[in-house]
């Protein structure tokens, strides 16, 4: 596995499904900015007014046009026909509850601003992953999006005088931010 960050706005995201998992994934969808379809025969989870809602089953050929396919239907046979099609095409696809069917697993995610700890046990304990980003948020200094910003700011003004970024040494800047960040609470 390759952990990758990627950037699902404006991208064109098919859910298949709409219950309790499917509704996690499609919050975590729509905070990516993801322009998100749901095809369902029934709605378990509230599905945000922003998404396409279908009310109906899966039908070969729905996966046309999307990059990134969620299939939370629970079923298998319809999860086999997903995976075929899915492959067909060359589409993305998370098969819940089944990781070796899955081109990609949702990992436990903990945001602040620009600063995203992901952890991921390539979907064999979903419940580990969590356990696992809840202690190295309560380990992590507060308002690391603010120090985030800062750095950025920093880095894009010596850009902007022609300044190459790239030999500087960053660690003990952060440190200094972050003890300011910190005493600033």
């Amino acid at each position: 596995m390759l952990p990758l960050a990627f950037n699902l706005t404006g991208k064109r995201v098919l859910v298949l499904g709409a219950g309790r998992v499917a509704g996690s994934k499609i919050a975590l969808l729509e905070a990516a900015g993801a322009e998100i379809t749901v095809i369902t025969t029934e709605v378990l989870e509230p599905v945000p007014d922003s998404a396409t809602l279908l009310l109906r089953p899966y039908q070969p050929g729905d996966l046309e046009g999307f990059q990134l396919v969620i299939s939370a239907t629970g079923v298998g046979s319809v999860n086999d026909q997903v995976v075929a099609e899915a492959q067909a095409r060359g589409i993305w696809l998370n098969v819940v509850d089944d990781p070796s069917r899955c081109d990609f697993y949702f990992t436990a995610v903990h945001r602040d601003g620009p600063v995203i700890v992901s952890v991921s046990t390539e979907g064999s304990a979903p419940a580990l992953a969590q356990y696992v980003r809840d202690l190295v948020r309560a380990a992590l200094p507060k308002n690391l999006a603010g120090v985030a910003r800062r750095l950025r700011s920093e880095r894009d003004s010596m850009h902007d005088a022609g300044v190459s970024t790239e030999s500087i040494s960053w660690r003990a800047r952060i440190d200094e931010l972050v003890a300011e960040e910190t005493t600033t609470d």
